[in-house]
Parts: structure tokens; C-alpha cells; sequence
């Protein structure tokens, strides 16, 4: 049988799509987790002063929590560096857009990423910047209005894909936080991020989302005092990883 330029093109049409159709059941098969977070989900390497870079993506602590989840999740970061729960930082206006307020960006995220079968969450770490003059509670109510957020989001734009479960992560509290210019911008900070664990649970649990106190497995040990060195991007990936398999499997 003589084969035309025409059949050979439709053939080859129809191998695509018959590909594509299979590559989109495997992956519907996979269970998706967007990690939504501040400097310490984007890899922020602690330096005492001056700019700095990330670490690699398999040092991340998400990086971490998708080698040991296996190949049946995938893990999408999102993290930005001085991200607050829902308060606007005046002090980086070249941020446009949502800026570095994390309740104005996240329904976006959300609808990006979709589906997701868990959104976790690991924020306040920023709001307790003495600018902003927030108490713990009011942090924790942040936190609430986040998860709210992701229940409100439902399917993103135009698709049927159901709210993801939500999994709450209590950042570890502040270490000695020098040098004194970053000192002076987190003063009182440590206190305040003791006091979040307690208060994040309790609006996790009112809010029927999933709770983890990321201080039970780390600290916060970088020499900033306010970033993580890679043995503790280790431990929360690992600890992290046992919870999420508690939600999901």
C-alpha cells in the first residue's frame, strides 16, 4: 500500500494523541503537593550579611520530602523569600503584583497548580518582623485566612478539580538572630514564633486542616539565626514526609 505524505502526517497525529492520552492517565495516577512558604521553602542559604543564593533543589527541605515520598508524588515549590500569611511589606516595593502577601497570591498558586491533592503551608516566620507589630494570635489568624483560601479556591478557573487537603506547618522558632540590623528587624521575634505552635494547631483544627509542628524535628540553626542549615532542610523534609503520607495514603 503506497504511503502519502497525508496518511503519513495523520498517522503520526494519531500516535501523539494516543500518547498523550496514556501520559495523562499516569499522571492522574500521581498525587500532587504544592509547598507554599517564605525563604526557608525557596532555599535560602544562611549568611550573616550580604546577599546570598538557594540551596540545590535536592537539598530543599521539599526536595528532600519528594525522594523520600517516592514516584508517586510530585512536590511543586512555591516559595518566596520575605513572604508574610496576608500582610502587605512595604519595604521591597520592586515585589509587584501580590507582592510578598501571601494571601494575595495563593488562590493563583492554587489555580496554577491545579490538581493538587495537598497544599502545605509554612508561613509566619516574616510576620513577626518588628515593622509589622503583629501578635502571635494575630499571625495564626493569617494562617487561618490561608486555609480558608485554598477550601474557597475549590477547582481554579473553569475546571472541576476538588479543594486540595490542607497541612499546616509551624515554623521552628527563631535562633540567635544577628547580626544586629537583622536583630533589630526580628525583636521580639523569638517569643513570638515559641508561642505559634499552639495557636496554629488550634485554628488547624477549627479550620479542618492537617497540623505539624516542623520545631518537634528541628531547629532553626543557620547563622543568621532566622534560616536552616541543610541537616535541618533534611530533617523537616523527612519529618514533613511522614505526616503527608498520613493524609494522603
Amino acid at each position: 500500500m503506497l504511503l502519502t505524505r497525508h496518511s503519513f502526517i495523520s498517522g503520526l497525529a494519531t500516535i501523539a494523541l494516543l500518547a498523550g492520552n496514556l501520559t495523562f492517565a499516569a499522571d492522574d495516577t500521581i498525587k500532587r503537593i504544592m509547598v507554599y512558604g517564605d525563604s526557608n521553602t525557596w532555599g535560602y542559604i544562611p549568611v550573616e550579611s550580604g546577599p546570598t543564593t538557594r540551596y540545590s533543589a535536592d537539598v530543599r527541605w521539599p526536595g528532600v520530602m519528594e525522594t523520600e515520598l517516592g514516584s508517586e508524588y510530585e512536590v511543586i515549590e512555591e516559595g518566596l523569600s520575605a513572604r508574610t500569611t496576608d500582610v502587605a511589606d512595604p519595604s521591597l516595593p520592586h515585589i509587584s503584583g501580590a507582592g510578598l502577601d501571601g494571601s494575595a497570591y495563593l488562590s493563583s498558586a492554587i489555580a496554577t497548580h491545579q490538581p493538587l491533592d495537598l497544599v502545605v503551608i509554612m508561613l509566619g516566620t516574616n510576620d513577626v518582623k518588628d515593622m509589622f507589630d503583629r501578635s502571635p494570635f494575630r499571625i495564626s489568624l493569617g494562617i487561618g485566612k490561608l486555609i480558608d483560601i485554598v477550601k474557597q479556591t475549590g477547582g481554579g478557573v473553569g475546571t472541576s478539580y476538588p479543594a486540595p487537603n490542607v497541612l499546616i506547618l509551624s515554623p521552628p522558632p527563631l535562633g540567635n538572630v544577628a547580626p544586629e540590623g537583622r536583630a533589630e528587624r526580628f525583636a521580639g521575634g523569638v517569643e513570638k514564633t515559641e508561642a505559634l505552635p499552639p495557636l496554629y494547631e488550634a485554628i488547624s483544627d477549627a479550620a479542618g486542616a492537617e497540623f505539624y509542628d516542623v520545631g518537634t524535628v528541628a531547629t532553626t540553626d543557620g547563622i543568621d539565626g532566622v534560616h536552616f542549615t541543610p541537616e535541618t532542610h533534611s530533617a523537616i523534609g523527612v519529618g514533613v514526609t511522614e505526616k503527608v503520607i498520613s493524609i494522603l495514603e
